[in-house]
């Protein structure tokens, strides 16, 4: 039996991940730690094999304010837990990090795109892979997961406002672009590959086929028998635009890791983007 810590209590993916874990309760044994309790560092990590470590804050476009705070605890609390894990023992450490680290003007990433960070969110996850990667030994495995949007029933972000589009437009964009994107039933797959198999190193998981942001709507509208008028009418303006406002570029810019890099994992998903589609729309 394997012997997983989710650090990071409640959160959207460790809650999924637990879940996908405990549906074989003979094979793991999974505890999850609140890591905004003070008193977590008393925490005893020493009878588990494997810590996944999803603690952290997220905002694409976070305020000036809030910096010190994104490298407190998406860098610093980050080490701090690995260094404590190994301290313990611990033999995995699984760590969420984002395809944020690259620069939002990559269209395309490659094997050879260096990492180039937009903000202080970005770098800080990048600053806790270069920490992480420190601490990596014959018996500490670190793994880093770098995925692009992660979705699923009642996830948050930009992929639910696509849903209310879906249910509330009568007019869209006839727009054709590519993006990675992540279903979270894929995502627990591969998380549970990596522990299977002990394995270490920096990972791309994404779907299995690139996602367009007009077809998951058109996709979402279907579902519930809703018409839409696909128009290519504002494809002018959204090509003027996309570059320099923030909402058209998530939604409408080209942002896709090339498949090769995610080979390993995608073979591991179980749910196609159709499919994905459907459970998150008739949750």
């Amino acid at each position: 039996m394997r012997s997983v810590l989710i650090t990071g209590a409640n959160s959207y993916i460790g809650t999924n991940v637990e879940r996908w874990l405990l549906k074989e309760p003979d094979k793991y044994h999974v505890e999850t730690l609140d890591m905004k309790d003070p008193n977590w560092v008393n925490f005893d990590f020493s009878k588990f094999d494997v810590v996944f470590h999803v603690a952290g804050i997220a905002h694409s476009t976070p305020k000036k304010s809030e910096k010190d705070l994104y490298y407190r605890v998406n860098t610093q609390l980050t080490i701090e837990t690995a260094k404590i894990a190994k301290e313990a023992g611990v033999k995995q450490f699984i760590f969420m990090s984002s395809m944020i680290v690259y620069s939002s003007k990559e269209r395309v990433i490659t094997k050879d795109t260096k990492p180039n960070p937009d903000n202080f969110y970005g770098d800080s996850k990048l600053q806790a892979e270069i920490g992480l990667n420190k601490l990596s030994d014959k018996t500490f495995k670190i793994v880093v997961l770098r995925p692009p949007m992660i979705y699923g029933p009642n996830s948050k972000g930009n992929f639910p406002r696509l849903m209310s589009f879906a249910r509330k437009s009568f007019i869209f964009p006839n727009f054709k672009n590519k993006r990675s994107m992540l279903y979270i039933d894929n995502l627990s797959n591969s998380i549970k590959y990596l522990i299977d198999n002990e394995v270490e190193g920096l990972f791309f998981p994404q779907n299995s086929e690139y996602m367009c942001t007009s077809e998951i709507v058109r996709m979402s509208a279907k579902l519930i028998n809703k018409r839409i008028w696909f128009t290519r009418i504002f494809n002018p303006i959204i090509y003027l635009t996309r570059g320099l406002i923030s909402i058209v570029n998530k939604m409408f810019s080209d942002s896709y890791y090339d498949v090769n890099m995610s080979e390993e994992l995608i073979k591991l998903n179980i749910v196609t983007n159709s499919d994905s589609i459907n459970k998150v729309f008739i949750k």
